[in-house]
């Protein structure tokens, strides 16, 4: 770059930098970039040495890793399974490396050669603009302007041609200096001339082949944290043996088929042991919770732990939903208990209550009959009608000197509010039958309809109270 002092000469040295690496990159596009598939092909590496592809980038949620993998050696529109395994299996230093790579390849192979033109075209434009520009201050600036921009510029777009960029940030240092050698600064920057090595690059692997992809269906099955998942996979590798025989090693195909649909036995076979195991312990769970049987539902719950084991701890989250309802159970039974607890502490009141009652009842339900009649208003004479209002006065006058237990308030409320409707009924009748009067005949039927409904829901209440607490049905 000596004797690059003037504006022109200091043009024509730039323009053949950036024209000599231009004419460079061309030369070696073809070394440089690597060959890629359409495949978005990553890897995710494990820590006992093996590897899973993933088509597309991998999600990273708390402590688990879900990606798709492809369970079909096609190329372009492969067929797809959602894997989940925990992050704890996962090599993270080699997958992160791997996926930097997969991804400065697929750059370089799409949108590197397109970025690189634009950029030397700014470059250029900067160029020109010095060549225009008559001021050494302005002209040190916009040539310090296009050093940033060529210096920034591999680092954030995964270092593709730095090497060529390398020789043109050299050239432009030196035209720096002299620029500001003739602007008369005594200070440089030699933050200027520092260059970063770019990072190493992980060679891709080739997309797997048919036998792979079965392969590694295999171990994801394996590293699957649900019968679900793991019996879908096993499913799908049978389905990729039975697709792709012919291009696989029939005796590997003999092999793997055997001890795959030995697998897909077994998982069917626990499926089985742990479905059976569930409606056993629910139904026992069910009854005993019935019966209050604190004890004997958290018994159950040690029982499902230690059955579990026996049967491998293979289903780690039917176990967790079957002890969830059968702490449900436990729950309704404790409920329970203390319900029966209650009613066996206030039964003493509640059988006094019961004694002290329980003749009103047998006198109400004696009016039964003949307030059908006024209800259906089938007729009703004088001595019918005047039993009713004997009977319903001395209820009522009995009535109000018992005083009822909290528990059976609007039970006792039923009784009188019922109590009250037949003799309503009762006069209504008779006085509708005095006046020939059918509106008041409807009235009187409608108070007896009354009272038959509210006996009877009161009568309920009370068999329901004077009976040991019950769980809902």
């Amino acid at each position: 770059m000596k004797g690059c002092r003037s504006a022109g000469v200091l043009v024509l040295c730039l323009a053949i930098a950036v024209g000599s690496v231009s004419s460079i990159a061309a030369a070696g596009d073809e070394a440089v970039v690597p060959a890629v598939t359409d495949a978005p092909l990553f890897r995710i590496f494990l820590k006992d040495g093996t590897s899973l592809v993933s088509y597309g980038e991998l999600a990273r949620v708390e402590d688990r890793v879900v990606f798709s993998m492809p369970t079909s050696a096609v190329a372009s529109n492969p067929q797809l399974h959602l894997i989940t395994i925990s992050a704890e299996r996962v090599d993270w230093p080699r997958t992160v490396n791997y996926a930097e790579s997969a991804r400065a390849s697929r750059y370089f192979a799409t949108r590197a050669e397109t970025d690189y033109a634009l950029l030397t075209s700014r470059i250029e434009q900067t160029l020109n603009e010095v060549a225009l520009t008559t001021d050494a201050q302005r002209r040190l600036t916009i040539v310090e302007g296009a050093r940033r921009m060529l210096a920034d510029w591999p680092g954030s777009h995964y270092n593709y041609k730095a090497d060529e960029i390398r020789p043109m940030l050299t050239m432009l240092d030196e035209a720096i200096a002299d620029l500001r050698a003739a602007t008369g600064a005594q200070r440089f920057d030699i933050a200027l001339v520092a260059a970063v090595e770019p990072p190493r690059r992980v060679p891709l692997l080739p997309p797997p082949t048919p036998k792979e992809v079965i392969e590694e269906t295999l171990a994801a099955a394996k590293l699957a944290d649900t019968a679900s998942e793991r019996s879908s996979l096993l499913t799908v590798a049978m389905a990729s043996l039975e697709r792709d025989a012919a291009a696989l090693p029939a005796e590997w195909v003999a092999s793997i088929k055997v001890s795959t649909t030995a697998a897909i036995a077994r998982e069917a076979q626990v499926d089985r042991a742990y479905r059976s195991m569930s409606t056993r312990i629910l139904q026992i769970a069910g009854d005993r919770a019935k019966l209050a049987d604190v004890h004997g539902i958290q018994q159950l719950m040690t029982q499902v732990k230690a059955e579990d084991k026996v049967l491998g701890a293979t289903r780690p989250d039917e176990v967790v939903s079957l002890l969830a309802a059968v702490e449900e159970r436990l729950d309704a039974a404790r409920r329970l208990r203390l319900e029966r607890d209650r009613w066996a502490l206030r039964m003493p009141e509640i059988r006094a209550y019961r004694t002290a009652v329980s003749p009103l009842l047998r006198s109400l339900d004696a009016l039964e009959a003949n307030l059908e009649d006024i209800k259906t208003l089938a007729g009703s004479g004088p001595e019918a009608l005047g039993a009713i209002l004997k009977a319903t006065d001395q209820i009522l006058k009995t009535v109000s000197t018992i005083k009822p237990p909290d528990e059976l308030r609007e039970a006792h409320g039923l009784l009188v509010s019922a109590t009250q409707l037949a003799g309503n009924a009762a006069r209504i009748r008779r006085e509708a039958a005095l006046t020939a009067n059918m509106t008041r005949a409807w009235d009187a039927s409608s108070a007896a309809a009354g009272s038959l409904m509210l006996s009877a829901k009161a009568q309920t209440d009370m068999q329901n109270l004077f009976r040991s607490p019950q769980l809902p049905r």
